[in-house]
């Protein structure tokens, strides 16, 4: 089915609030007081979406139209064919999220005839490692500031979709256009941009340049794996990225970094500086607006909705899947109008939670079935307006007869699960564990092999608590018979360190 695409836009009555310590930085995104994304920064492992570099190529892949570059990390990265920019023109490129296969790659140059092994390139990351993937590269660089952002491999001139008046977007233009008279390159208007006067789109266009400048000084006596252009951290970053005029306040906790970002605002930006706050607070700036809770609830699987009902969250790495259900809300009318209402509710919810859990790539809702065609629109319709509030590009199908919705929402860094949490050592990253009557039974089978193996007086068993207590009460007829049936005395220990799979069959 064709995908339709929703444009975010701009959020009014926002609040940025922003944690610091030495360890790492978090920034939450409020809305109406309520908790809409979350952006963590540790200084252990800072993103590197925007960085420059002076990569090597290490290896062609010429069936994937790819190729594999040593930009220093541990993992190589990866550059497919359509995103090596002087071989195709900036208008016209061919989106790279879609060259999943050969036929896909047809129309595209052999990559073997325009890069060559062990060859010096200049990259960018358009997306942090993920998981078991290196990093995306594009050879189409990219220099953000305030008002603009600077292409320059290009002369093309672009303005943000989100500045909607025609009046606006022409003006802007025209004075683009006179600016970049004076430079080679291309540039982007930003939203921020929208009313701005000459002199301040001239002064950041400066500063790109100057910024530029610096690059290719730095790339002429550098080694393969050098970085040559290291973005923003967080905490100034969204104060160039995120900072539009439905941001009332930003608030800092931290006074050095609150100077570090107002002396950042006076050169950048002096006519918002009077968003900024420094929070000195005895209370954590988090909990303001119950932060911290809510970052604990957007880690589980089920999430309530005021109705009664709720939705499953599962995520993994090839797709997150939803599931909407009724749970314990039975309406007041009928069954169809109670599917229609939580399904209505579902799509509000789960929106929030895709920008505030940072889900990426292909995600599948499973909507209640709903018979009436009318609903099954006004759900879609729900879902694309809730989804419209997100800065985050994503692109949704129609509702299929089943009740399915396929979408795709850009994922250029790691989900929340992922960077606050791993796989559990004991399920293993499966989200289950085996009972403590399964156990049992393993450990029957176990003390019959161990019997007949080894010659022993008699057979002790370590296991946790749980285990044990089983063997001791539900199953202690049948240790019982297995006594008598392997003629030797069964004894069991608990173990308080064992969790509920782990266990030991010594013979003794």
């Amino acid at each position: 089915m064709p995908l339709s695409t929703v444009q975010p836009h701009s959020i009014c009555n926002e609040e940025l609030l922003i944690n610091i310590t030495p360890q790492e930085t978090r920034l939450a995104v409020v809305e109406n007081g309520m908790l809409q994304e979350l952006h963590i920064e540790r200084s252990s492992n800072r993103g590197l979406v925007g960085n420059i570099y002076l990569g090597k190529i290490s290896r062609i892949l010429p069936g994937m139209q790819a190729a594999f570059i040593d930009i220093g990390l541990e993992k190589a990265a990866f550059l497919h064919v359509s995103e090596l920019v002087e071989y195709f023109p900036t208008d016209n490129l061919p989106n790279p999220e879609h060259q999943s296969s050969q036929n896909n790659n047809q129309h595209l140059p052999d990559i073997n005839k325009i890069i060559h092994q062990d060859q010096s390139i200049v990259v960018q990351v358009l997306k942090d490692p993920l998981g078991s993937k290196g990093a995306r590269l594009t050879t189409q660089l990219t220099l953000p500031s305030r008002y603009l952002v600077l292409m320059p491999e290009n002369r093309h001139i672009g303005i943000s979709q989100r500045i909607e008046e025609e009046a606006e977007k022409e003006r802007l233009k025209a004075l683009l256009k006179k600016v970049q008279q004076q430079y080679t390159g291309g540039f982007i208007i930003r939203t921020a941009a929208e009313g701005v006067n000459e002199d301040s789109i001239t002064a950041d266009a400066d500063f790109l340049k100057r910024l530029w400048k610096k690059i290719k000084e730095r790339k002429l006596h550098a080694k393969p794996g050098t970085l040559l252009y290291e973005d923003l951290d967080l905490s100034t970053r969204a104060i160039r990225d995120m900072l539009h005029k439905g941001v009332e306040k930003i608030r800092v906790d931290s006074r050095e970094n609150y100077h570090r970002m107002k002396d950042f605002m006076e050169n950048l930006m002096p006519e918002a500086i009077e968003k900024l706050e420094y929070y000195p607070g005895e209370r954590p700036i988090f909990d303001l607006y119950n932060m911290e809770d809510e970052i604990q609830k957007s880690l589980q699987r089920k999430v309530d909705l005021k109705s009664g009902g709720h939705i499953i969250i599962d995520q993994t790495e090839a797709m997150t899947t939803i599931d909407v259900n009724t749970g314990a809300f039975v309406g007041s009318h009928n069954q169809e109008e109670t599917i229609f209402k939580t399904n209505l509710e579902a799509a509000i919810s789960l929106a929030r939670q895709l920008r505030l859990r940072n889900l990426g790539g292909i995600i599948i809702i499973d909507f209640i079935d709903m018979i009436d065609e009318e609903h099954k629109r006004q759900v879609l319709r729900a879902l694309e307006k809730a989804l419209a509030k997100d800065h985050v590009k994503t692109s949704i199908s129609e509702v299929s007869s089943l009740g399915l919705v396929q979408m795709t929402r850009k994922r250029t860094r790691e989900s929340l699960e992922n960077i606050l949490c791993e796989a559990c050592p004991i399920c293993q990253g499966t989200g289950s564990i085996k009972t403590s009557q399964t156990i049992c039974y393993e450990i029957f089978r176990e003390i019959l092999r161990a019997s007949r193996a080894y010659e022993a007086k008699q057979i002790m068993v370590l296991a946790s608590q749980q285990v044990v207590d089983r063997l001791l009460d539900e199953e202690s007829n049948s240790v019982a018979e297995l006594e008598e049936f392997i003629a030797k005395p069964i004894r069991f220990q608990v173990e308080s360190m064992y969790f509920q799979e782990q266990y030991d069959v010594v013979p003794v």
